[in-house]
């Protein structure tokens, strides 16, 4: 019995030296790690963040476009004018300097840029600048499909996603091929594009598909510009816009590519001379004119709020909420790391998780109908990207914010 008490007594002994946990402690400790799990109160009222096509302008009605061109002929006397009135107010908006030709034509922005390659390159040596996807796939149609280097000098300068190359290795005397915005990095050109010389003799090609509406489109140095409707003001799919300068089409008068076939929704010139025709209104195919109207109101709407400044403004404000909460959590970053080249409009972010955790997390945020279409792009790295164009309201972004937070939280168990 001496035995038995002798050891309840050094067991009740060690169990008075062991530290008492409060229930207070525990339960702020339950409580944090409920906090870090529970989904936020607020959602985003629209949860539509994707890249392209992009999500139409607040307060968009599809009832209220005009009408009156359905069912009729684009070649008709209203059709006419609706898509004169689409060039001549992208004109005043875009500030396209009044010698600049403004066309609608086929294909999206791909279309577009692809219609001028192929009827302007290979007169002069060429540098093709990418440093992401689509940008390579202009590169690589000029090689492959065009066969450039059989008959000039291509020059390709390149850079990982998430920076861009030293573009002080253009040569002035080249044509240049760039994409002004990289939609799949989130890198862009810096400000005023001073690696292109006022004095070249070649052509500069650019693609600005996600940055013409949102950014300061320095017109004296830009001879071809490519867009899409879909982009920056949340238009339809399916159309682009061809912007070409004097010297663009002088090198289309100037110059014919030899044993370069060119199917009809390509050609710009007619017995050698420039289609103007295509620059004001008559499009070389029959265009959606619903598409056409969907474009005039977007137009109308991004001159409502005070045109191209306050597009480009919104954008800025909209990348301003990403940047804080990436200052504030260390487990989310920018693809383009430097301020300088970080699209305002395709911000592209890498998460401290693996591939398979941001697939999870991207299906977190949709499944709770918080944001849609925000995966990173195939062939980007494992990233996410969130379009912040103008068309995003900042507050739907402010409420985005937090449910990265928790998305981030689950995806990592």
């Amino acid at each position: 019995m001496m035995m038995r008490f002798s050891s309840a007594s050094k067991m009740l002994a060690f169990a008075a030296r062991r530290p008492v946990v409060s229930t207070r402690v525990v339960k702020a400790s339950l409580l944090t790690r409920m906090m870090s799990t529970a989904a936020p109160g607020v959602k985003p009222t629209n949860p539509e963040f994707s890249s392209g096509p992009c999500k139409k302008r607040p307060g968009y009605d599809v009832s209220k476009l005009d009408r009156r061109t359905a069912g009729r002929s684009h070649r008709s006397k209203i059709g006419k004018e609706r898509l004169q009135l689409a060039i001549s107010e992208t004109k005043r908006i875009l500030g396209v300097p009044e010698d600049y030709h403004v066309g609608i034509v086929p294909a999206s922005d791909t279309g577009a840029y692809e219609m001028a390659m192929w009827n302007m390159l290979g007169e002069r040596n060429i540098d093709i600048c990418h440093w992401e996807s689509f940008g390579k796939g202009w590169f690589a149609d000029a090689v492959s499909h065009l066969k450039l280097r059989d008959i000039v000098e291509v020059k390709e300068i390149t850079a990982d996603y998430g920076s861009i190359p030293d573009l002080s290795q253009t040569n002035p005397d080249h044509d240049i091929c760039f994409t002004f915005n990289g939609t799949t990095s989130g890198a862009r050109v810096p400000d005023g594009c001073g690696f292109i010389s006022d004095s070249r003799t070649g052509l500069t090609l650019c693609d600005a598909t996600s940055a013409c509406f949102a950014m300061d489109m320095p017109w004296e140095k830009l001879d071809v510009t490519t867009y899409s409707w879909q982009k920056v003001l949340g238009g339809e799919g399916g159309h682009g816009v061809l912007i070409l300068s004097p010297r663009a089409v002088e090198r289309l008068e100037s110059y014919t590519p030899e044993n370069r076939p060119l199917p009809k929704i390509f050609r710009l010139t007619k017995k050698g001379k420039f289609e103007a025709s295509i620059f004001k209104g008559a499009t070389i195919n029959t265009p959606s004119m619903l598409a056409v109207e969907d474009y005039i109101d977007a137009l109308q709407w991004a001159d409502s709020v005070g045109g191209l400044p306050a597009l480009i403004q919104m954008s800025l404000d909209n990348l301003g909420v990403i940047e804080d909460f990436v200052d504030a959590n260390d487990w989310i970053d920018f693809l383009a790391k430097d301020p300088a080249i970080r699209s305002s409009t395709s911000v592209c972010l890498t998460l401290d998780l693996t591939a398979d955790q941001i697939k999870k997390f991207v299906k977190l945020l949709e499944e709770e109908g918080v944001a849609l279409d925000i995966g990173g792009y195939r062939d980007a790295p494992p990233s996410i990207r969130i379009w912040c164009g103008s068309t995003i309201e900042k507050p739907d972004l402010e409420a985005l914010m937090p449910w990265l937070t928790w998305a981030y939280e689950q995806a990592k168990e």
